[in-house]
C-alpha cells in the first residue's frame, strides 16, 4: 500500500506514541508512582518536569534482617512504626477480612509508594479496600479466566527466583483476547496467585516479559492504561525486579534517559537480557537456577506452557485459598 505524505507523517506520530506509551507504562509499573503527563509528553520533557523531583521513597532507614529464604527483610525504625501507626488511626476500625490486607509490610509498601507522606499512603489504600470490597480479586476463580490463559500470555512459572520469589512469565505477542475487562481480570488473577505464593516474609515478585515476535500491533493503549493504573494503584511496590528478555532495541535508550533521576534500587528493578549477549545471560545465572529455567530463556528445562498442567496447579491454588477465605469469615 503506498502512503501520501500525509499519510506517512501521521503513521509515524502514531507509532511514536505507542512507543512513548509503552515505555512509560514500563516505567510507571517498575517504579509504582503516579505521573499524569507520562503517557503524553516525550520521554525527555517528562523527565526533566518529573524525575527530578525523585527521593528516596525506597527505605526511611534500613534496618535489615535475614528472613528463612535468605531474604534481607528491613527492619521499621521507630520513625517508620510511627507512621504506620498514623495509618491505621486514619484508616479506623476496618472489617476483620479487610484489615487482613493491612498488615505492616501492606502499610509500609503504600507509604514507600508515596513518599512516606501519611495522608496520601492512606487515601491509597483506602482506594484499594473499597476496589477490593467491589471487584473482590481474591474470589476470582481459574474457571472465570481460563478462557484468557490459553496461550500463555501470562503464567506463573513453576521457576522461582533464588530467593525463592514467584516469577510471573509474560508474553505480549500471544495476546488471544480483545476484552479489556477479560485481559485486567485474568492480569489480577495472576497477581493474586503470584501474592499467594511469595515466601514468607517476602513482599514482592519477579516479572519476567519475554518479547519473541513482538510488534506494536499487539498494543492497545486502553488495555496498558487499564494496567497501569492496576498495578500502581493496587499493587504497589510488588515488583523485585523485572527482566526484559529481547526486547525491541527503543526500550533499552528510553531507560538509558530515565536512569540518572532514579534511585540505585529503583534503577535495578529493569534488566535487559538479550539471547545473543552472554554478558547479560550472566543476569539470569545470577538470579535463577538455570536447570528450571524455561529453555525459551535461556534454561535447561525443557518444557513449554502447557494449559492442562497449568489449569491443574491453578484449581489446587484456588482451594487452597479459598478455604483460607473461609476461615476468616
Amino acid at each position: 500500500m503506498i502512503r501520501s505524505q500525509s499519510q506517512n507523517k501521521l503513521y509515524i506520530f502514531h507509532h511514536k506514541r505507542i512507543v512513548q506509551y509503552i515505555s512509560s507504562f514500563l516505567f510507571v509499573c517498575l517504579t509504582s508512582k503516579s505521573y499524569p503527563s507520562l503517557c503524553f509528553d516525550s520521554p525527555k520533557t517528562i523527565f526533566c518536569k518529573e524525575f527530578k523531583k525523585e527521593v528516596n521513597y525506597e527505605v526511611m532507614n534500613p534496618n535489615p534482617v535475614m528472613s528463612t529464604n535468605g531474604f534481607v527483610k528491613p527492619v521499621p525504625t521507630e520513625e517508620e512504626q510511627a507512621k504506620i501507626e498514623e495509618v491505621r488511626k486514619l484508616l479506623g476500625t476496618l472489617p476483620e477480612k479487610l484489615s487482613s490486607f493491612c498488615s505492616d509490610d501492606a502499610v509500609l509498601r503504600y507509604l514507600r509508594a508515596r513518599n512516606w507522606h501519611v495522608n496520601k499512603a492512606t487515601k491509597m489504600l483506602k482506594e484499594t479496600l473499597k476496589w477490593r470490597v467491589q471487584y473482590k480479586p481474591e474470589e476470582i476463580c481459574w474457571e472465570e479466566v481460563a478462557g484468557e490463559s490459553e496461550t500463555g500470555k501470562i503464567y506463573r512459572s513453576t521457576c522461582v527466583d533464588k530467593l525463592g520469589r514467584p516469577v510471573l512469565l509474560m508474553r505480549p505477542s500471544v495476546e488471544n483476547s480483545k476484552s479489556v475487562k477479560g485481559q485486567i481480570r485474568y492480569l489480577v488473577y495472576c497477581m493474586e496467585n503470584a501474592v499467594q505464593n511469595l515466601p514468607p516474609g517476602e513482599e514482592q515478585m519477579v516479572w519476567m516479559i519475554d518479547f519473541h515476535g513482538y510488534s506494536l500491533a499487539n498494543v492497545s493503549l486502553r488495555t496498558t492504561k487499564e494496567t497501569a493504573h492496576v498495578l500502581q494503584e493496587h499493587y504497589p511496590e510488588r515488583l523485585a525486579f523485572a527482566v526484559l528478555y529481547n526486547p525491541p532495541k527503543f526500550f533499552e535508550p528510553f531507560w538509558k534517559v530515565a536512569r540518572p533521576f532514579l534511585e540505585p534500587k529503583t534503577r535495578n528493578k529493569v534488566k535487559f537480557v538479550y539471547s545473543d549477549d552472554q554478558n547479560t545471560k550472566q543476569i539470569m545465572d545470577e538470579n535463577f537456577d538455570m536447570d528450571k529455567m524455561e529453555s525459551a530463556f535461556g534454561g535447561n528445562d525443557g518444557s513449554d506452557f502447557n494449559i492442562n498442567i497449568h489449569s491443574e496447579r491453578m484449581k489446587e491454588d484456588d482451594k487452597k485459598r479459598l478455604a483460607a477465605l473461609e476461615g476468616c469469615l
